[in-house]
């Protein structure tokens, strides 16, 4: 049983902790963006070193205090605050440990603290004429090590992998106060177990990331985009294949768009441009990148001639500029602020396999219409599987009235998305709002591993207690 930070033991850090370490418990610490959930915390620690985090868990463990981790706090699961029915905890924030120590161009490497913003890694990077290819929306806010803790995914996976793929070696505290120093730059290293790995995706709950060495990548010298109209996601999945293997690893992004998408930045964004007069059925968005000398201009005309050659595509728009191209990808990336706008009833951060995804939106989009009259904005990264997938209520209703729907809904996409292989969390973890879809569509053996590792690795159970297990 955990114990809660309390004023006798929040009066220890003061004496025992670097001054300035504590900070107020104000709302920010305790909130995440959808609003779902509250938290509270008896007290906040921000250290300005893996020394002062490891001094704030140690002291944690001596009292059994829990600890949330916290970066930039942007997370979607609720891995981020904790139930004012659980005890007080400690939430240990990493916005002091900011610094980027190093950067080896040569190497292709960069060494950022966790609590560094991924625009100012993107910055750091193009500094040295490289590119740090992690891409999200929330990147001027979101953290290096939220973005690691919960291998974070965004629209390059499809070309540079997700957040796991970039980290080469991490420097972590464990539940012990004690530090991991595995802060390699080593592309090889089988000397044992991977506990980078381990760490990376455990959403804080097996050590707390306090710094990483990150994978660069030369900056693509070529760059273009085209927004193309296909009949289907089938068609938009064959389109996939013809362009990676006209393009090959060229192709950095493959974003999958729906009508519905369209109709809602009409509805309540205008000003965003778009580039249809008339919003097709679906869209996708290409983006690729090709070494200096190559014609951007002329690989996407040739995709998109060879797509309509084998009936894939219908029509399409060629970005003209770079400007065009940010136009684009404005589209793409605004969707989700038109969602919140209207309000959505559930969302789904879905994965499957690439063979499956015209299936599951035409059986998922039928079973669900036929239960009730709610708006379907389906949308994302196709090229590595990732659906976003969204009910929203029908135009002049509001969201309220879906309560007792929602969970029906989720239950309905959840459990197609089990029978056809997938997953129901792609890129945004289990934090606490998924804690039972693990249970239930998790492997039992593997859900027996994870907690014997959870115990490994943190016997006291202190460590962001209740984010993806149960406490028990």
């Amino acid at each position: 049983m955990l114990n809660p930070a309390d004023p006798a033991f929040t009066a220890r850090l003061a004496a025992e902790l670097p001054e300035g370490c504590l900070r107020p418990v104000t709302p920010a610490y305790l909130e995440e963006p959808r609003g779902r959930y509250h938290g509270h915390a008896g007290a906040v620690a921000a250290p300005r070193s893996v020394e002062e985090a490891a001094a704030v868990v140690r002291l944690c463990a001596e009292a059994r205090v829990g600890i949330v981790p916290r970066a930039g706090g942007t997370g979607l699961v609720g891995g981020q605050v904790i139930a004012p029915e659980a005890p007080a905890p400690l939430v240990l924030s990493l916005e002091r440990m900011t610094a980027i120590r190093a950067v080896y161009p040569e190497e292709n490497v960069l060494i950022a603290e966790a609590g560094a913003i991924l625009a100012d890694v993107h910055a750091a990077a193009e500094a040295a004429d490289r590119l740090f290819p992690l891409t999200l929306a929330s990147q001027g806010s979101c953290r290096i090590g939220g973005n690691l803790g919960t291998n974070a995914g965004g629209v390059n996976v499809l070309r540079y992998g997700n957040a796991r793929e970039l980290c080469l070696g991490i420097e972590a505290v464990l539940a012990d106060g004690t530090i991991f120093h595995g802060l390699k730059r080593l592309r090889k290293d089988n000397t044992g177990y991977d506990l980078r790995d381990l760490i990376v995706g455990s959403e804080g709950t097996l050590g707390i990331i306090t710094a990483a060495a990150l994978k660069l990548s030369p900056i693509p010298a070529e760059t273009g985009a085209a927004m193309l109209v296909v009949e289907s996601p089938a068609a938009a999945l064959k389109l996939l294949a013809l362009a990676r293997d006209r393009l090959g690893e060229g192709v950095t992004a493959f974003e999958l768009i729906g009508r519905a998408g369209f109709d809602f930045l009409t509805e309540v964004l205008p000003d965003v441009r778009q580039p249809f007069a008339t919003p097709p059925d679906w869209t996708v968005l290409i983006d690729i990148g090709l070494p200096r000398g190559q014609d951007v201009a002329a690989a996407l005309e040739g995709v998109f001639a060879a797509g309509a050659e084998a009936g894939l595509v219908s029509d399409g728009v060629i970005a003209q500029s770079e400007a065009q191209r940010q136009d684009f990808w404005a589209v793409r990336e605004e969707i989700p602020t038109a969602n919140r706008k209207i309000g959505a009833i559930a969302s789904h951060d879905i994965s499957l396999p690439l063979g499956e995804l015209p299936a599951f939106i035409e059986r998922a989009g039928k079973a669900l219409r036929a239960a009730h009259d709610w708006r379907i904005n389906c949308f994302g990264h196709l090229g590595d599987g990732n659906l976003h997938y969204n009910l929203f209520p029908a135009k002049g209703r509001d969201r309220a009235e879906y309560d007792d729907r929602r969970a029906e809904g989720t239950r309905l996409i959840h459990d197609m998305v089990a029978e056809m292989g997938g997953s129901v969390s792609a890129e945004h973890g289990i934090g606490r709002l998924k804690v039972d879809d693990l249970e239930r569509y998790g492997d039992p053996v593997k859900l027996a591993l994870m907690r014997r590792i959870k115990e490994a690795f943190d016997p006291l159970g202190i460590l962001n207690p209740g984010a993806v297990l149960r406490e028990v």
